[in-house]
C-alpha cells in the first residue's frame, strides 16, 4: 500500500475505505437468511442484475481498528470484515499473512462455509475520494 487516509475507517460506513481487502464470497443455504438479509439481497439484484452469494468475508486494513475485530457491514451481517492489518506503521512495506478461512468463517458466521464462490483483491477509496495504490501477490489457498 503506497499511503492511507488516517480518516478511513470499517467502522464509520462514511468512511468505509480500506486500501487492501481480500475478499472470500460464500455459497450457503438463503433459507437461512434473516428477512432483513434478504430484503437487502432482493434489492442489489434488483439493481444491479447480480445475485449476492450467501456470505462474504473480507480481510481488511484498518487505520484504527484493533487486530482481529470484527466488523458487519451495515446493509446485511451476511458481509463480515475481518482486520488483519491496522494503522500507518507498515505502510509502503510488503506484507505477508497466512488465514484459515475455514476457521475465520466458522468463528465470524458460527457455521461451516459452503463452497467458495469468489475471491476478490480491491483497494477501496470510494467513500472518501482520496487516492490509495495497492499491490497483491503470491495469494494462494490450500486444503491443508
Amino acid at each position: 500500500v503506497d499511503r492511507f487516509p488516517e480518516i478511513a475507517s470499517v467502522e464509520d460506513d462514511a468512511r468505509d475505505d480500506s486500501p487492501a481487502r481480500v475478499v472470500v464470497a460464500f455459497d450457503g443455504d438463503t433459507s437461512r437468511l434473516k428477512l432483513r438479509d434478504i430484503a437487502f439481497r432482493e434489492t442489489v439484484e434488483l439493481l444491479t442484475g447480480q445475485t449476492l452469494p450467501f456470505a462474504t468475508l473480507m480481510y481488511v486494513w484498518d487505520a484504527h481498528a484493533p487486530l482481529e475485530r470484527l466488523v458487519a457491514y451495515p446493509r446485511s451481517e451476511r458481509i463480515q470484515y475481518l482486520v488483519v492489518e491496522s494503522g500507518l506503521g507498515r505502510v509502503g512495506h510488503w506484507l505477508g499473512y497466512r488465514r484459515n478461512v475455514r476457521d475465520d468463517y466458522r468463528r465470524v458466521f458460527g457455521s461451516e462455509p459452503g463452497r467458495v464462490r469468489h475471491v476478490g483483491l480491491l483497494a477501496d477509496s470510494d467513500d472518501l475520494k482520496l487516492r490509495t495504490e495497492s499491490w497483491f501477490a503470491n495469494l494462494g489457498f490450500s486444503a491443508a
